[in-house]
């Protein structure tokens, strides 16, 4: 707002960097430590795909380990002013079209004033510390105390203001300026790569995580403290009795001795963990529900956190859940299972609701997106070279692949444009943003041609498909009627057929496109090629009834079901 007024026609680009540590081999200490780099005005959805390219690579932080320095202070405070001059070198063009801004074209052709200013910072928790100049145990975002992580509380924000005036005092004493970090719990950075960065305050530029702090770090220590309270043997036999669903992952040995849990597995952990403890004593008699009451407050929490589209309403279950956790965590002290909550996971969830209503929704920051693009941009890069004197190798490996890509866009928009030129080109009107509608999409054809009602009752556990089906079409046929009635006319219905149709797969696409968002499966019962039983498998549908003049089932084999139902 200020930089319109000033200069009236500024566009903002909102800068979005991240930067992760990650290992390239499995045996050998060889790390990266790459640079990423997107903007704002990319639409989500696009920004999330590594195939679309909208994620930059700007660069590798050094990661020697400085072995030369014996004191480990020193080493620290020395890797903190190595890596904050770093990034004062690569965002330095920043500081200088951050006011002033520079003309840049839009996709419409149109040129503008543009002015990058950095807006999220996207990392884990060390990482967090580590640009915010913080001391681990501590909040990046507010003036929280030490011993007073594990309460529910808001406490004052940290500004970037606040901590630059510290900082102005490196140009004094070194004493003086050591002794103002300490009393600030600032980490003495000389200048921080933020220090000149204009209209960006870096404190609230930390967003949430939910990888870090959620999936591998509240539900990690959940599950942990359910295995030590309930046992790993009842935990594991309940993860044994599940039964096979298309939309979970078994854990046919359970999940007590597993190790290296990847945020994925924790993710399908807590899909199930709500049901592994539901109605478990505990040892000693102890009233199990504030137990359940508080799992189930931290899995709203993460469920609600990892919404694609807030409202009020859903901000405010968002908080209402993180105050139901605090209301009773203190069962986990009561029964020995947790000393103390002085966890900065846990505090940093008090964070989600104001960077939501400040960023938007959390996928616009997770850092599963920096996580995907080591794949392109530090591992694949790194087997491309001799493994001597890796990152010039990997600098051209990337640069070359950037052009063949770069080159194949091109080819692809010139035939788009030939094919154009013989089609004529059909514009949607622009409106404002409306929510996506699922539509069915099925097959032409049957996976079963005819199945007996005796066989969906014995093989697929439909029991009484027959009455059932009178039912219904007593009910098309008579939608005013009542409930006597309706049963009167379903007793007095002949049914021409006992086999029907069977899809054993249904899917969803979005809008209408060929983008498969969602699907629905059944497998029957069968043997492998050992002559061993596999045992079926029925997704769980859930169907919201809103009359039956709906929309139905689209296809021929639908419309010729229907027409056979109307005409009985």
């Amino acid at each position: 707002m200020s930089l319109n007024v000033r200069q009236p026609g500024a566009t903002i680009i909102p800068l979005i960097v991240s930067t992760d540590k990650t290992q390239l081999t499995q045996f050998r200490d060889k790390v990266a430590y790459p640079i990423y780099l997107t903007i704002g005005n990319i639409p989500k959805d696009i920004r999330r795909k590594p195939s679309r390219h909208a994620q930059v690579l700007l660069g590798y932080i050094p990661t020697s380990k400085l072995q030369g320095i014996t004191i480990k202070a020193s080493c620290r405070r020395m890797l903190a002013n190595l890596f904050h001059t770093c990034m004062d070198h690569v965002l330095a063009p920043i500081a200088s079209y951050g006011e002033t801004g520079l003309p840049m074209m839009s996709s419409d052709g149109v040129w503008r004033r543009c002015h990058p200013i950095l807006a999220i910072y996207v990392a884990d928790y060390p990482e967090q510390a580590l640009v915010t100049c913080t001391y681990n145990g501590r909040c990046p975002k507010c003036l929280v105390a030490c011993g007073q992580l594990g309460e529910y509380q808001m406490f004052p924000s940290r500004t970037q203001h606040m901590a630059i005036r510290i900082y102005e005092l490196a140009k004094g004493d070194v004493h003086t300026f050591h002794h103002a970090c300490r009393e600030a719990g600032l980490k003495p950075v000389f200048h921080p790569f933020w220090e000149d960065l204009p209209l960006a305050d870096i404190f609230i530029s930390i967003t949430p995580d939910i990888l870090h702090q959620l999936l591998q770090g509240m539900m990690k220590h959940l599950i942990r403290w359910l295995i030590k309270l309930f046992g790993p043997t009842i935990i594991d036999a309940r993860c044994r009795a599940i039964p096979p669903n298309h939309k979970i992952l078994l854990f046919a040995k359970g999940i007590t001795m597993l190790s290296r849990v990847s945020g994925h597995e924790h993710k399908k952990m807590c899909s199930i963990l709500l049901g592994l403890i539901l109605d478990l004593p505990i040892p000693g008699g102890l009233d199990p529900s504030r137990v359940v009451r508080a799992s189930r407050a931290l899995l709203d929490f993460l469920y609600l956190a990892q919404l694609q589209c807030h409202t009020t309403e859903t901000l405010k279950q968002l908080e209402g859940a993180i105050s139901a956790f605090h209301e009773n965590k203190a069962v986990f002290i009561d029964i020995g299972v947790r000393n103390h909550f002085e966890i900065p996971k846990l505090h940093s969830l008090m964070h989600y609701a104001s960077s939501i209503r400040r960023f938007g929704t959390t996928d616009n920051y997770n850092t599963e997106q920096s996580e995907r693009l080591h794949i392109e941009f530090a591992k694949n890069a790194y087997r491309a070279t001799n493994h001597k004197d890796e990152y010039p190798q990997m600098t051209v490996w990337l640069e070359r692949c950037e052009k063949i890509q770069q080159q194949t866009s091109f080819i692809n928009w010139r035939q788009q444009q030939d094919r154009n030129q013989l089609t004529p080109q059909v514009h949607r009107p622009l409106g404002p943003p409306r929510a996506h509608v699922q539509c069915i999409k099925m097959a032409q054809h049957p996976s079963i041609k005819a199945v007996s009602f005796d066989d969906l009752a014995r093989r697929y556990g439909a029991m009484d498909f027959g009455d059932e089906l009178a039912n219904f079409i007593a009910q098309v046929n008579n939608p005013s009627a009542s409930a006597a009635v309706l049963r009167a006319r379903a007793s007095d219905t002949l049914i021409p057929f006992q086999a029907v149709p069977v899809f054993h797969n249904i899917k969803f696409t979005k809008d209408g496109n060929a983008e498969i968002v969602d699907g629905v499966q059944i497998r029957l019962e069968q043997k492998d090629k050992h002559g061993r039983i596999i045992p079926p498998r029925f997704d769980t549908v859930l169907v919201k009834c809103r009359g039956y003049a709906g929309q139905g089932l689209k296809g021929r084999s639908a419309v010729k079901f229907y027409a056979d139902l109307a005409d009985s």
